[in-house]
């Protein structure tokens, strides 16, 4: 029941409750004042982030029915990550309708209850209209043809659709398609929580390029908030204090705590490959020769071997997203300093145009060539595993035709590709001792370390890791001479100078 004269949704919601006998937390209507002020705004395109169990499904339900009660011509869409989760809210939005005071008239007479199904409704209305007034989708359902007023986007970002690169794209590009339903000036709500570092709930991209939902408005609502002190304050104290909010951390993990209850993008997982003990650095090479001695330096560090290697497969067209999965021929380079750090300087995704003449085995070479040619580089490993089997014998005359002199190793590999990247990656990041180029920072390679699982149920790209773990498994190892004590015995073995006899004079 509405207050007298007070047809704004706050006020509709602090009926509801009272109805049912529950109070109106603060932060309920701290989103019930935001949803309404925005949604008679210009820009009707909202974003409602709040943490896990704070009720926002059941206020945005609320919402979806008041806004039928303000204009029953609505048509609402409900997308989520699939139909009974969409049903959910479809469902809970024809309760409060029938028994809602202020909403009953709504509900069409028995002789039309086919209108008023489970996983769609239509109210009384004035209008004769295709669609009905709330409909629900799942994220993988056929929605075309359809026409909303209002799109509520209901946690369609889930674990199983945004575990890897590949199907955080292929979400985006579902989504996408929502553009085609919605009605000229219509709202789009988005209700949820990021499950990935990359989240399409994002503020920002790790392409460097807009965010998915550039433009909305935000409302982020996390479990508490901490100042400089560390002061805490609760956003929902009676129900997630202090202790309750520790369980909560200590059950789930910090990641999974840090993505559903703080709402900021974490991979929900704890990755394998923790790019976090990824180093970062912005210096360039630094080539110079000296008294005929060629020196390479980076940031002032001497650099003692390089390690080239190139993971080759059928190259994506020039364009494409280098998310998609089974198409990253990848060739990257290492170099290790003389402070015993390795450097990740270039990781290079190969781009081949279909409409050129040249081949697209000649393409690749050529990007190789001169891969090999920016970073002073004197040889490449290929791996010849499958495709890459006839590319030494092209890449050797790209080479000898560019005038470059510089070896092709080939390369087999027999161990298997999860074990590979574990031995290479594994100690290197625990010791701190590998840092990547900020170009590299900014490759899908760090999208696939986040992503990346040894254990066999990881289907998403590992292209760039394969060609890093083969720079990082050929690089040769050095003895490090500084723990040799400067006062060392003899070596029993008889290794060292050895003075020969002579029976000749000078």
């Amino acid at each position: 029941m509405r207050e007298k004269d007070d047809d704004s949704f706050s006020a509709f919601v602090r009926g509801w409750n009272a109805m049912v006998e529950l109070k109106t937390p603060a932060h309920h209507a701290r989103m019930a004042g935001w949803l309404e002020e925005h949604m008679a705004g210009q820009n009707r395109r909202m974003l409602l982030m709040a943490f896990r169990g704070s009720g926002k499904s059941t206020l945005v339900g609320l919402f979806a029915a008041w806004l039928l009660l303000r204009d029953p011509n609505r048509r609402l869409l409900v997308l989520a990550a699939d139909l009974k989760l969409a049903m959910k809210m479809v469902r809970n939005v024809k309760r409060i309708l029938e028994r809602h005071p202020d909403c009953r008239h709504l509900k069409p007479p028995a002789k039309e209850r086919d209108q008023w199904a489970a996983d769609r409704f239509t109210v009384l209305r004035p209008m004769e209209l295709r669609d009905p007034s709330m409909a629900a989708a799942g994220i993988g359902g056929n929605i075309t043809g359809s026409r909303a007023d209002v799109v509520i986007c209901d946690d369609v970002e889930v674990p199983r659709n945004a575990d890897t690169a590949v199907k955080r794209a292929a979400l985006r590009e579902r989504l996408s398609e929502l553009e085609y339903v919605l009605v000229p000036d219509g709202a789009q709500l988005y209700v949820g929580t990021p499950h990935a570092q990359d989240s399409l709930y994002a503020e920002e991209s790790d392409d460097g390029g807009p965010p998915f939902l550039d433009g909305f408005e935000r409302l982020v609502l996390p479990v508490y908030v901490e100042d400089d002190a560390g002061n805490r304050s609760y956003a929902w104290k009676e129900r997630f204090g202090e202790a309750h909010v520790a369980r909560i951390r200590r059950s789930t993990g910090p990641n999974k705590f840090t993505s559903q209850m703080l709402l900021r993008p974490v991979s929900i997982a704890d990755g394998v490959l923790d790019v976090g003990k990824l180093g970062r650095y912005d210096a360039e090479l630094d080539y110079r020769e000296a008294l005929g001695r060629a020196v390479l330096t980076l940031d002032g560090v001497r650099l003692v071997s390089a390690t080239c290697w190139w993971d080759p497969a059928f190259a994506r067209p020039a364009g494409e997203g280098a998310a998609k999965a089974g198409d990253g021929s990848v060739v990257a380079v290492v170099f290790a300093g003389e402070n015993e750090h390795l450097y990740l300087h270039r990781v290079q995704y190969l781009a081949v145009d279909p409409r050129a003449e040249e081949t697209e085995a000649d393409q690749q070479c050529r990007q190789v060539s001169r891969f090999l040619a920016d970073n002073h580089l004197s040889a490449v490993h290929v791996e010849i595993n499958g495709l890459g089997r006839f590319l030494p014998g092209l890449l050797r005359k790209r080479l000898r035709d560019d005038r470059l002199a510089a070896g092709v190793v080939e390369q087999f590999s027999h161990t298997p590709k999860a074990r590979r990247i574990l031995e290479a990656f594994n100690a290197l990041l625990a010791d701190r001792r590998l840092l990547a180029h900020r170009q590299v920072w900014e490759t899908p390679l760090i999208r696939e370390m986040r992503d990346w699982r040894p254990d066999g149920r990881y289907r998403g790209p590992d292209d760039g890791l394969d060609a890093v773990a083969g720079c990082l498994g050929a690089e040769p190892h050095r003895f490090d001479r500084s723990t040799a004590p400067p006062d060392r015995r003899a070596d029993w073995r008889g290794a060292g100078a050895v003075v020969a006899p002579a029976d000749w004079e000078l």
